[in-house]
């Protein structure tokens, strides 16, 4: 089916509007000011500028995946639940970057981490049941986010508070 046209347009488009709004969200809290170029970071940290494309690329597969699973899933009560995980993750998704940078508590991050990779988890299995296609598009979400989790657990363990 093609995403100009036909049933798939509607969900593409919610997912997409959602997709852009976390991902506003979250820019609007990554604040890299002297407080983040103040931190030890370690050696196999991406450049920055790499951070932007690579969400641009997740949230653009989670957005796909989305209103893939939407339309695999017929029954009502399935979709409300994926739409409430969804929802859930992209607040953990602005949680993180305001407690990381806003609040400025990696600590904090690193605990939230948890959650926002066990949610993303969430997702894959309750897509899985509709559309293995929609799952296999969240695969760089996780992948990303437990390499972010790694990067937060060396901020920490190099900038003791």
């Amino acid at each position: 089916m093609s995403i100009a046209g036909g049933p798939f347009r509607q969900p593409m488009l919610a997912a997409a509007s959602a997709a852009l709004a976390v991902a506003m969200l979250g820019a609007l809290m990554t604040d890299l000011g002297p407080w983040y170029l103040s931190l030890k970071m370690p050696a196999w940290k991406p450049p920055d500028a790499l951070f932007g494309p690579a969400w641009t690329l997740i949230f653009a597969a989670a957005a796909l995946a989305g209103a893939k699973g939407w339309q695999a899933l017929s029954q009502r009560r399935a979709r409300l639940a994926l739409r409430g995980y969804f929802a859930l993750n992209a607040a953990l998704n602005v949680l993180w970057s305001a407690l990381f940078f806003r609040l400025q508590h990696p600590a904090w991050a690193m605990l939230e981490v948890g959650l926002l990779w066990l949610s993303i988890m969430v997702l894959m299995i309750t897509l899985w049941r509709g559309s293995r296609a929609a799952t296999l598009l969240l695969v760089p979400y996780l992948v990303w986010v437990s390499y972010a989790a790694l990067l937060n657990l060396a901020v920490v363990r190099l900038n003791p508070q």
